[in-house]
């Protein structure tokens, strides 16, 4: 490590507020200044920094690690304590700028004891103050939990937690946060399949409350993280029941709130078609599974009484019908991000006698009301 030395005027207000500025004191290396109050004169800040080898997008970026402060007046014994160099280390947490001027921690990078994070994380408020940055994201894996108590202490609050680390958050400019809050809402999907013989896959929980005790229901789960709709619908039903299908379209979804932990709802009613009919339950999560006649499932009391499921089969029934359009997912690719996403819509083409166009890989077949058959897709069913 090469400690270079830099004199500077305290009039040199541009390099004061200058979070970025880099000067280069040997090959391929370089500093990097920062704020800091000196101890004796308490005037105005003058900084010094250590240099080592870096890459100029390291610079960028906003990574840094030890720097040490020195003021002029230790340097010219401005205050009268001599010309002896007053030197305090001082360790900034390596970290990088995100695109809203707020700083995100490099949490492989932490300091492995809690005395030396305590240190660097004040020093290192001090430092994103100094340069006006706004949000700073500090993310602690589970094996620093003990660091948890020193970031509350230092005004830290949490946003998220998952199995293996707890996100954080300070919020440095004056006035209330703007950081993007914790997701809202949990996303669970329902797969409504139905075979030639005009019957549907149900099952019947293990857990469950009193009220739906008996009742055969549609298999149901909750998304995983980044799995898209139809995927979802199509593994929760593998799952719990052993049949494989494959997705039509979204029929219908529901968004409630307050449903888990005071989390809002979505969830996505899909139709697919069966590939499989063998059943194989699912012991931990379903007592039992079976084809259930669709007349017979429909006028379950569970179902005619209550509203929202009664709607839900009047959809079903309706798209069977033919008089009803679910929605199919499309691949579409935004220019905003340059990232492929899944766009849900219906497509209605105009010579077609009916909502459902012949080509569109996850259309249903011909059904008729008076016959509610689904069998293979062909392009010219």
């Amino acid at each position: 490590m090469e400690l270079k030395l830099l004199q500077l005027d305290y009039t040199s207000k541009f390099i004061f507020h200058s979070s970025k500025v880099s000067v280069p004191t040997g090959r391929r290396s370089f500093s990097r200044f920062v704020k800091q109050i000196c101890r004796s004169c308490r005037r105005f800040p003058v900084t010094c920094s250590y240099s080592r080898a870096l890459k100029n997008t390291d610079l960028l970026s906003g990574i840094m690690s030890s720097t040490t402060f020195l003021c002029s007046c230790h340097i010219n014994g401005n205050n009268g304590v001599g010309s002896s160099p007053y030197v305090k280390e001082l360790r900034v947490l390596e970290a990088f700028d995100d695109e809203y001027g707020g700083v995100v921690v490099n949490s492989n990078r932490l300091p492995l004891k809690p005395d030396a994070f305590a240190s660097a994380l004040h020093s290192s408020l001090s430092h994103w103050k100094s340069t006006d940055k706004k949000g700073v994201w500090l993310k602690l894996p589970v094996e620093l939990a003990d660091f948890v108590p020193i970031a509350v202490k230092e005004g830290f609050e949490y946003h998220h937690a998952e199995r293996g680390y707890v996100m954080m958050t300070y919020w440095i400019p004056e006035g209330p946060s703007l950081l993007p809050a914790n997701a809202s809402h949990q996303v669970g999907v329902g797969g409504f399949v139905i075979n030639e013989h005009n019957e549907v896959l149900v099952v019947q929980e293990t857990f469950c409350s009193p009220t739906s005790a008996g009742l055969w229901k549609l298999p149901t789960g909750f998304i995983l993280e980044s799995e898209e709709i139809y995927e979802g619908a199509v593994r929760e039903v593998k799952e719990e029941t052993g049949v494989d299908s494959e997705f039509v379209e979204v029929i219908a979804f529901r968004h409630a709130h307050n449903v888990a932990f005071e989390k809002s709802d979505l969830f996505f009613i899909c139709m697919l078609r069966p590939i499989s009919t063998q059943i194989m339950v699912d012991d931990h999560e379903i007592q039992a599974a079976k084809w259930m006649k669709l007349d017979e499932f429909v006028e379950q009391p569970l179902i005619q009484e209550d509203k929202m499921f009664k709607k839900i089969m009047d959809i079903c029934m309706a798209r069977l019908g033919r008089s009803y359009c679910g929605l199919n997912p499309h691949q579409v690719v935004s220019k905003f991000d340059g990232k492929e996403s899944t766009l849900y819509y219906n497509v209605v083409e105009a010579k077609e006698s009916n909502f459902f166009p012949r080509k569109n890989p996850f259309s249903l077949p011909s059904v008729a009301l008076n016959h509610l058959w689904i069998g293979k897709y062909t392009a010219d069913s």
